[in-house]
């Protein structure tokens, strides 16, 4: 449906002799109120399945923390990606492991900070904090607690107008509302998230909240990802996910232009309806992604425990180090050896086992340095299951 415009441009003051035109949003939920129909009825239908079976699956995984680990990571990646990093995988596990990335530190540790909020939002909804404007601030001083942006007001609603596309407001794509509308809109957008005026299902809130957050775009940097976070984190809340296992930004990079467009769509034309599908079959695209992906990667863990049982006197060891490689798939020989609390020549002993291409079935761990000492290994199949969308080394 074809609402019209869902707010009002306020004209502010001009920048280099330019009028800027900003644009104000009105609260939701839409008016007037969301066309459900037979098609739309049927994809919420087939999302919600997806999401069930998503949820499962944090009941069946071996051990889930295992799968969260990483895939927790690979998101960091994609959704700063999306902002334009260069960051891969691997850059990530290296840094977190304290061996240099192949890539510009600012990039990777921008990264790194956005795997800090995303623990810290989910830990913080678990701990019965609402999803609020206070929460929202503490999420992005972490996400911009390092890296670049790191000066552009951490933890803070912008004090200067910004805007999205173009080299000045003035010719922009879009200019989101003056500094001076933040506040009131972002408390609105709270009221909207605990049902205020009225109950909306959390599949569609959702999917409402996060236009309305890039709409305000109430920060001077980090918006496009504390947005992408705000999706998982309000999921988990509202108890459709116990983990937070959904993530949208390999399909949101995906079909970026189309993105992109839809969210100005609703902006000019009211039409939250093409937003709404467009969302709900990403929730679905991603659920079933993830379900396979966990089913690949427990197949692996499972079928390289069996080979490695038939190691002999030293399988009992070599299991352990694997198990380690399952937890952080990129490892060096002296984390190893705290992970495990074996002794340094056992876990080199393993390793050098372990990435052996005379072993049965191929090399189950590959060293990426070259080099004969700081020698790091990584669990090589496991991070190209996880690679999907992600340039890993």
């Amino acid at each position: 449906m074809k609402r019209g415009p869902t707010g009002v441009v306020k004209t502010g003051p001009s920048l280099g002799g330019e009028v800027v035109r900003a644009f104000v949003p009105h609260p939701l939920p839409p008016s007037p109120d969301l066309e459900i129909d037979e098609e739309l009825r049927e994809l919420l239908d087939q999302a919600h399945l997806a999401l069930g079976r998503l949820d499962a699956l944090s009941t069946l995984l071996p051990d889930t923390a295992i799968f969260l680990y990483t895939y927790v990571r690979k998101e960091a990646v994609l959704s700063s990606q999306i902002e334009g990093t260069q960051s891969s995988l691997s850059d990530l596990l290296l840094f977190e492991l304290d061996e240099a990335p192949g890539v510009p530190v600012d990039d990777v540790s921008e990264v790194s900070s956005y795997v800090r909020a995303l623990e810290l939002g989910v830990r913080r909804v678990r701990e019965g904090f609402p999803l609020a404007g206070r929460l929202l601030l503490e999420l992005h001083a972490e996400l911009l607690s390092s890296g670049r942006g790191s000066e552009k007001l951490p933890g803070q609603y912008r004090t200067s107008q910004n805007w999205i596309g173009g080299p000045r407001p003035g010719v922009a794509a879009f200019v989101p509302p003056p500094p001076e509308d933040v506040a009131a809109c972002m408390g609105d957008l709270e009221k909207f998230l605990h049902d205020v005026p009225e109950r909306t299902p959390p599949l569609i809130k959702a999917a409402l909240a996060h236009v309305q957050f890039e709409t305000i775009h109430p920060f001077l940097d980090g918006n496009g990802r504390l947005g992408r976070l705000l999706t998982t984190m309000l999921l988990v809340r509202e108890g459709i996910l116990r983990e937070p296992m959904l993530y949208l930004s390999l399909y949101l990079k995906t079909h970026r232009d189309e993105y992109y467009d839809l969210l100005q769509t609703v902006r000019t034309e009211g039409d939250w309806e093409a937003w709404l599908r467009f969302f709900v079959r990403g929730v679905m695209q991603t659920s079933e992604a993830a379900v396979s992906t966990a089913t690949e990667l427990t197949r692996l863990i499972e079928g390289d425990q069996e080979r490695i049982r038939g190691l002999g006197r030293t399988a009992g060891s070599a299991l352990q180090v694997h198990q380690a490689l399952c937890r952080s798939p990129v490892q060096s020989s002296p984390s190893l050896v705290e992970r495990t609390g074996l002794t340094k020549p056992t876990v080199n002993s393993v390793l050098e086992r372990l990435s052996s291409a005379e072993l049965p079935g191929g090399p189950i761990a590959r060293e990426l340095t070259g080099k004969r000492r700081g020698r790091v290994f990584a669990y090589s199949r496991y991070l190209q299951i996880l690679g999907d969308g992600v340039d890993v080394d």
